[in-house]
């Protein structure tokens, strides 16, 4: 048996639901913006994948040097809207025999205690030429 009261007499439960309300939905918000974040996150994520490969495919040629990996993704950047990667930063290295170019930065943030970083490294071998050995498998 439940604990009603007396009998005949009424419970007031008028405001019970406009606080279970204030209660609910300032944290269902919280739950959708920490989403809308994420997917924020994870696309500043693919911009800096595809940035750190276009530089990469303009570093490695031969003549390359680490201006053209920063001007070709500068370029890209603007393409794509540098919106989302808030404060890019690309570097490029490139050594006799491969090549690396880096882009880091944040997410743009809609929560304000959130800020994720973001960070993409792409690499290859650098192009150049060569000469067959005199003791080749061809030979």
């Amino acid at each position: 048996m439940t604990d009603r009261g007396q009998p005949g007499e009424k419970r007031d439960e008028r405001g019970s639901a406009s606080a279970e309300l204030v209660v609910a939905t300032p944290l269902l918000l919280l739950l959708i913006l920490a989403v809308v974040q994420f997917a924020l996150w994870q696309h500043a994520t693919h911009v800096a994948q595809t940035v750190a490969q276009q530089g990469l495919a303009a570093e490695r040629v031969q003549g390359g040097d680490g201006q053209v990996a920063a001007s070709q993704a500068t370029r890209l950047l603007s393409q794509l809207g540098s919106g989302v990667l808030v404060h890019p930063n690309v570097t490029a290295t490139r050594a006799a025999d491969i090549t690396t170019v880096v882009v880091t930065g944040h997410a743009e943030g809609i929560l304000p205690f959130l800020s994720l970083p973001v960070r993409s490294v792409a690499s290859g071998p650098t192009e150049r030429w060569t000469t067959p050995s005199a003791g080749g498998a061809g030979q």
